[in-house]
């Protein structure tokens, strides 16, 4: 399974995808006056940049291209925290096609009026995204409509992978990546365009305390589906994995890490109370690693932290 999705599938994908979305810019942090971290060498890729605000919209983009017109003028589906379901009704709106995302009732009502800039239609039903997901899937089946898995597809996967591209392009001398994880499409991805190139660059996964899917899953080597979840963070909250990303990430990442939701509440308020970087609580999973010493680097160690997607959940208290 592990050559479901390959470098070559990663840079056609770039290459399809270039016209729709944005090169996002990677950072270099600099000395904050907290100096809670070696800023000296973390870099950040910008992904809150991205169209949509998050990278969802690279593997959304690819998946819906590579589909037949006569495909996709049905109609999209997916099911979605939310960042993923932005990045579906923008891909369907490029093309001129209706779209249909269903959200987990605990999504803010934010993330669902982003959904209807886009002219998408928001079905608001499932308790966890898990539950939202299996409806989706349902009446994706029923009306032979084309449905827009948000991780476990290796279209998606392979656009995702187009992030991992960037960073060696811009920071070649990366020694390590550190990449915010929920079901594992955007650590899967970039494992390959990474790891397929370089396999000296360390790649760690960051999951919340209260859904550490992938975590768990590994320790069992088989992929284990939680029985509650537990966190703040609805993008990185999925009760298990696909086994297309499981065995990509079994084979290449180096290691994962778990983070409480109030680690990253102290990070994303610090990404932006010292870099005006709006980060959601999800994307913040890396530097929540970093700033609690769960991940310590070496000296001189460059680290670039994907922050992942953009939103104010981690900064506004609640």
């Amino acid at each position: 399974m592990t050559d479901a999705v390959t470098l070559e599938d990663i840079k056609a994908a770039a290459e399809r995808i270039a016209p729709h979305i944005r090169h996002t810019p990677i950072i270099r942090a600099l000395r904050s006056p907290e100096d809670v971290i070696n800023e000296e060498h973390l870099f950040f890729k910008l992904e809150t940049l991205q169209v949509t605000g998050s990278f969802k919209s690279r593997g959304a983009l690819n998946k819906m291209l590579l589909l037949p017109e006569e495909e996709r003028a049905k109609g999209l589906v997916t099911a979605s925290g939310g960042n993923h379901g932005k990045a579906v009704a923008y891909a369907a709106q490029l093309v001129g096609v209706p779209a249909e995302i269903y959200l987990p009732i605990t999504t803010p009502g934010r993330k669902a009026d982003a959904i209807i800039d886009y002219h998408a239609k928001v079905v608001t039903e499932g308790n966890i995204l898990d539950e939202s997901s299996k409806l989706a899937m349902k009446m994706a089946t029923s009306s032979g409509k084309p449905y827009i898995h948000n991780f476990n597809d290796p279209a998606v996967v392979a656009g995702n992978g187009t992030v991992g591209l960037e960073i060696l392009e811009e920071l070649p001398d990366v020694d390590t990546v550190l990449i915010a994880t929920g079901g594992g499409g955007l650590l899967a991805g970039c494992c390959v365009a990474i790891k397929s190139q370089r396999p000296d660059i360390k790649i760690i996964g960051v999951e919340p305390t209260g859904a550490p899917t992938l975590t768990r899953s590994l320790e069992e080597d088989k992929i284990v589906e939680l029985e509650r979840l537990n966190t703040r963070a609805g993008t990185l909250a999925l009760a298990s994995t696909a086994s297309l990303n499981f065995e990509i990430i079994k084979k290449y990442v180096d290691g994962m890490l778990l983070v409480t939701d109030q680690e990253m509440e102290q990070a994303s308020r610090w990404l932006w109370r010292q870099y005006s970087i709006a980060a959601e609580l999800s994307a913040s999973a890396p530097v929540a690693a970093l700033q609690t010493g769960k991940y310590k680097p070496e000296k001189d160690e460059i680290i670039c932290a994907i922050i992942c997607g953009a939103g104010d959940d981690g900064i506004v208290k609640v």
